[in-house]
């Protein structure tokens, strides 16, 4: 998978706010009081409910090679349904599209 479209764009146009946001996420992302794997999930999560399919798809990958298990992301997109009906399910099963 390549990079998302939105940083190509950073790395051309914007590259102080890319080294900013990628520090950002850096710091959010990692263990704390919340494991960094349940964090990816919650990122997950929040694709799901705004409807980023793409981006459920990616982190879903990036979650699998973090340590979460399937059964973790199926609770996820449960959650996904739960908070945002069909639309969250829809949306959140882009996470079961594995690489190829």
């Amino acid at each position: 998978m390549g990079k998302p479209f939105f940083v190509e764009a950073l790395e051309k146009n914007d590259p102080e706010l890319l080294k900013q946001m990628n520090s950002l996420h850096e710091f959010v992302s990692r263990d704390g009081a919340l494991p960094a794997k349940i964090k990816v999930l919650m990122s997950m999560l929040a694709d799901a409910i705004l409807g980023h399919a793409e981006g459920v798809k990616a982190i879903a990958e990036r979650a699998r090679g973090q340590g979460v298990t399937e059964e973790e992301i199926a609770e996820t997109v449960r959650m996904a349904f739960y908070c945002a009906g069909i639309p969250g399910l829809v949306t959140g099963t882009f996470a079961f599209q594995k690489k190829r």
